[in-house]
C-alpha cells in the first residue's frame, strides 16, 4: 500500500513538474486558420512571465520563408522586472495553396536584478552587457489550410480603381499622360503591367508607387501607376479589366477602366523631314591642276595631294543634312523627342531613350550633347 501510495506521489510530481519548471507560457494563434491564397488573416503572439523569481527577456520572430509574409502591424511589451509581457500583432499573407506551417524563433533570456543593475552602472559611453543565460524554445508552428483563389484572379482584397487621362488627342508621337490609382485592403495591388503593349503605341512606364498605412485593424495599400502613351496614328485602347477576388465576402467582382480612344493629328512631314532626294554628289573639276602643275614643278607631290584632300573635304561639308538645322532649333526635349521619332526611329534610339528617361523618369540630361549625338548620328 505504502509503495503504491509512493508511485501515485512520484507521477503526480512527474505531471506538474514542468508546469513549475516553465518560467512562462505563450499563445500563438491565428482569426482564419483555413484561408485563400493571399488573404491577409491576424496572428496574435502573446508571451507572459509567470515566474516572478527571475528577471526574464525574450528574443522573438517569425521564421521567414517563400510560403508567407508576415507584416508586423502592433507591439505592446511591458519591461517590469519579474513580470515581463510581450503582444505582437502580424498581418500574415499566404503565398501558396495547400498546407503551411507558420515557424517562430524563440529565446527565453534568464538574469537577474543585480546583473540588470550592473548593465546600466556605466555611462553611456561605458555600457556594460547585460549577462544573461540563453534557452531557446521550442515552438509548435501554426498550421494554416491555404484554399485556392478563382480562376484568373489578379487582386485579392477590397480595392477600388480610379484613373485620370489628360487629353485624347496629341500630335504624332506626343506622349500622353495617364494614371491609375487602386487602393483598398487586401494583398498589395502590384501588377507586372496594367495595359498589353501593342506594335503601333509606346508605352512609357514607372516603376508603381506603393503606400502602405498600418494600424490595428490591418493595412491599406494605395499603389499609383504613372504611364505615358504615344502613336504616330490614332489608336484605341482596349478596356481594362482585373480580376479581384474579396475573401470576406468570397465574392469575386472585376475593376474596369472602359476603352480610351485617342485621336493623332499629323504634322505635315515636310516640317520635321526633307523629304526630297539627296542633292546629285558634287563633282569637282580637277583639269586646273594640269595647267597648276605646270607653274607649280617646284611643290612637291606630297604637297599637291595634301591640298586636294582638304579642298575635297571643304567642299563636301558644304552640302549638309537638312534634318542637322531642325535639330539645332529644337528648343526643349519634347521637340526633340518627337522629331527624331519622326525622323528615324532606329538610327536615334540611344538619344530617344534618352529624352524618354528624361521626360517620364526623372531622368537629367544635357540637351546641347543630345543635339550633338544626333547631328553626329547624321554624318
Amino acid at each position: 500500500m505504502k509503495h503504491a501510495l509512493g508511485n501515485i506521489v512520484l507521477f503526480l510530481f512527474v505531471i506538474f513538474m514542468p508546469l513549475h519548471a516553465e518560467n512562462f507560457t505563450y499563445d500563438f494563434h491565428v482569426d482564419n486558420s483555413e484561408p485563400y491564397k493571399n488573404e491577409p488573416i491576424f496572428l496574435s503572439v502573446d508571451i507572459n512571465q509567470t515566474n516572478p523569481n527571475v528577471v526574464l527577456f525574450f528574443d522573438f520572430a517569425v521564421k521567414e520563408s517563400n510560403e508567407y509574409r508576415a507584416v508586423q502591424i502592433d507591439s505592446v511589451q511591458d519591461t517590469t522586472l519579474h513580470h515581463s509581457y510581450i503582444h505582437y500583432l502580424y498581418v500574415l499573407y499566404p503565398l501558396k495553396e495547400g498546407e503551411i506551417d507558420i515557424n517562430f524563433d524563440l529565446v527565453e533570456r534568464v538574469t537577474d536584478e543585480h546583473k540588470v543593475a550592473y548593465s546600466f552602472s556605466g555611462d553611456r559611453d561605458d555600457f556594460k552587457k547585460l549577462e544573461t543565460k540563453d534557452r531557446k524554445v521550442t515552438v509548435a508552428p501554426v498550421h494554416l489550410q491555404v484554399k485556392a483563389l478563382p480562376a484568373k484572379t489578379q487582386l485579392v482584397g477590397d480595392f477600388k480603381l480610379s484613373w485620370e487621362i489628360k487629353q485624347h488627342k496629341a500630335e504624332a508621337y506626343e506622349p500622353i499622360n495617364m494614371k491609375v490609382l487602386i487602393e483598398g485592403e487586401g494583398f498589395p495591388p502590384v501588377l507586372d503591367h496594367l495595359f498589353p503593349n501593342k506594335e503601333n503605341i509606346h508605352f512609357f512606364r514607372q516603376a508603381p508607387e506603393v503606400k502602405r498605412f498600418m494600424s490595428k485593424k490591418g493595412i491599406k495599400y494605395r499603389v499609383t501607376y504613372t504611364m505615358a502613351v504615344s502613336s504616330a496614328d490614332s489608336f484605341t485602347l482596349s478596356p481594362l479589366e482585373l480580376h479581384a477576388f474579396n475573401p470576406v465576402s468570397k465574392t469575386s467582382y472585376l475593376l474596369k477602366i472602359p476603352k480610351q480612344h485617342f485621336d493623332i493629328h499629323h504634322n505635315d512631314r515636310s516640317i520635321l523631314v526633307d523629304n526630297r532626294d539627296n542633292p546629285a554628289p558634287f563633282h569637282i573639276d580637277f583639269s586646273w591642276l594640269i595647267s597648276l602643275l605646270g607653274y607649280l614643278a617646284a611643290f612637291t607631290a606630297g604637297y599637291l595631294s595634301s591640298r586636294v584632300v582638304r579642298t575635297k573635304k571643304r567642299e563636301t561639308n558644304a552640302i549638309e543634312n537638312p534634318l542637322a538645322e531642325k535639330i539645332r532649333s529644337c528648343e526643349d526635349a519634347k521637340s526633340l523627342l518627337q522629331l527624331l521619332m519622326a525622323a528615324d526611329r532606329q538610327t536615334f534610339s540611344p538619344d530617344i531613350e534618352t529624352l524618354e528617361n528624361s521626360l517620364y523618369r526623372d531622368g537629367k540630361i544635357n540637351l546641347k550633347k543630345i543635339k550633338q549625338s544626333a547631328l553626329e548620328k547624321l554624318s
